[in-house]
């Protein structure tokens, strides 16, 4: 008798297990800022839109992106979200000074903005998404000493799409990348020159996302 009252007592007196708490879901608000890096059209069609040799384009260049994010509605294991986003990136050609042939110098840049619906798989501690919009950017392409075509500032409508993830380590702050591809119209040509061709540049980056 005492055996079974000092078993039932050693069993009353520990803790009571727990069953392991579902993940959270998806928060409602989440922004993004990633480092980029661009990787811009290579062809001769880009090059004549600018009287430039394929040689004098620049290559792949850094730059940013920011995104904000909401996530209103939930339908079984998808989390519907709406957001935005701006990105712009950067690349510059410098010729080798042992170059054969004297080449230009010349700057390439890009800048988007678009809203994007995206949707979303996973919980608050970590999830992944697929998403897309369509919105307009500038892209010009200027070589030194000369001044920029009307096309280097005219707005071309740009659909983007593409996917990412975010993990939260932290309940605040995450480790996030996205890889984007950017689908823009063709320019307008220019004084005999043509523009800018329909073309896609492909953008990966990486940073941090804050809940």
């Amino acid at each position: 008798m005492r055996v079974a009252v000092a078993i039932l007592v050693f069993f009353s007196a520990m803790p009571r297990a727990h069953a392991q708490e579902p993940p959270p879901p998806i928060p409602w608000f989440v922004a993004d800022l990633h480092g980029t890096f661009a990787r811009f059209p290579h062809s001769l069609a880009v090059a004549d839109s600018r009287n430039l040799t394929l040689a004098e384009l620049p290559r792949p260049g850094l730059g940013l992106q920011i995104g904000v994010h909401f996530y209103p509605l939930r339908w079984r294991a998808i989390t519907f979200g709406l957001g935005a986003e701006v990105a712009g990136a950067r690349s510059r050609f410098e010729p080798p000074a042992a170059a054969a042939v004297p080449l230009q110098s010349s700057t390439e840049k890009f800048l988007t903005a678009a809203p994007q619906l995206s949707f979303n798989f996973g919980s608050g501690s970590g999830w992944s998404y697929l998403s897309g919009g369509i919105g307009f950017s500038q892209w010009s392409l200027i070589p030194d000493g000369r001044e920029p075509y009307p096309g280097d500032s005219e707005r071309l409508e740009t659909i983007n799409y593409g996917g990412g993830a975010r993990w939260f380590a932290k309940p605040h702050l995450a480790f996030s990348f996205d890889a984007r591809f950017y689908a823009i119209n063709p320019g307008s040509p220019y004084l005999g020159h043509p523009g800018t061709p329909r073309t896609t540049m492909f953008v990966i980056g990486a940073g941090v996302s804050i809940k």
